[in-house]
């Protein structure tokens, strides 16, 4: 949280005209582009977060922020290689989740209506200090915290009384969509790597109910529809992508070559899946 706090303030509002192409793709206003900045690397749920702070002080209209909460509001680097990648044997398979994850948020863009926007001047924000910084990322922390805490209590009581009786893989799939962080960390139940990867990828998608509840705190004004319906177009296309590279020939760009994928599939009775063991 402290270095994405620092990362966000040292840039946030800059003019950065390497992001241009990127925003565009994204269907952004133009001049909004550094709220991908948060957006990809912050983590859940700085980027809604940003997203709301441009709402709120009239940089943003409320159509453009709705809009941009489709797609603002990712999983960061640190989370995805700090905890998800540990729960894979091979370390390009965490490149390849967070290429998924991106491209899934363009998806998710570029499928999101919305009219063309307006140039907009977001305002540069001073940097934090790292003291400045850690008190904030403490906050934060707190309130995210908080909500994990809750979701564990919940997870506890559904493991005892219903999850016992739902297959590993369903069981590790619902905890993910409860509770992003405890999703993950139970991956390794799933014996299957190539199935491990497939609910990996699509509950780094979603997000959890628990991250939609710090998204919802941190978003007061604005409509939650097309976060949903983001959140949904996301996981979809995560789900999608992430199949045709575990269950799929692998090649540069994960296409699926469906002559190879029967013969492997006959010669070995199962879909294991190229990351099969």
């Amino acid at each position: 949280f402290v270095l994405s706090i620092l990362l966000t303030s040292s840039l946030l509002g800059s003019s950065l005209a390497v992001l241009r192409p990127l925003g565009r793709l994204f269907g952004m206003p133009e001049g909004a582009e550094s709220l991908l900045i948060p957006a990809l690397l912050g983590g859940y749920p700085v980027g809604a977060q940003n997203v709301a702070a441009a709402f709120r002080s009239g940089q943003l209209t409320k159509p453009e922020s709705e809009r941009l909460l489709s797609f603002c509001s990712n999983a960061g680097p640190a989370f995805l290689f700090g905890m998800a990648a540990a729960m894979f044997p091979r370390r390009w398979m965490a490149w390849a989740l967070w290429g998924i994850h991106i491209a899934g948020a363009l998806f998710a863009a570029l499928l999101t209506p919305g009219k063309p926007a307006a140039p907009v001047r977001l305002t540069k924000t001073s940097p934090h200090s790292p003291a400045s910084a850690l008190n904030t990322g403490i906050r934060v922390m707190a309130t995210v915290c908080g909500w994990v805490v809750l979701f564990r209590v919940l997870l506890a009581f559904l493991k005892r009384w219903i999850f016992w009786i739902l297959p590993t893989a369903v069981q590790v799939a619902l905890t993910g969509i409860l509770e992003l962080s405890n999703g993950c960390c139970e991956l390794l139940a799933v014996a299957d790597v190539s199935a491990r990867f497939c609910i990996c990828s699509g509950i780094l998608a979603f997000g959890g109910l628990c991250v939609t509840m710090q998204t919802l705190s941190v978003t007061a004004g604005l409509s939650m529809k097309p976060y949903f319906l983001g959140k949904l177009l996301q996981t979809l296309f995560s789900l999608a992508l992430a199949a045709l590279m575990a269950y799929g020939v692998w090649l540069p760009f994960g296409v699926l070559s469906v002559g190879a994928l029967v013969v492997k599939l006959q010669k070995r009775g199962s879909f294991s899946g190229v990351f099969g063991v």
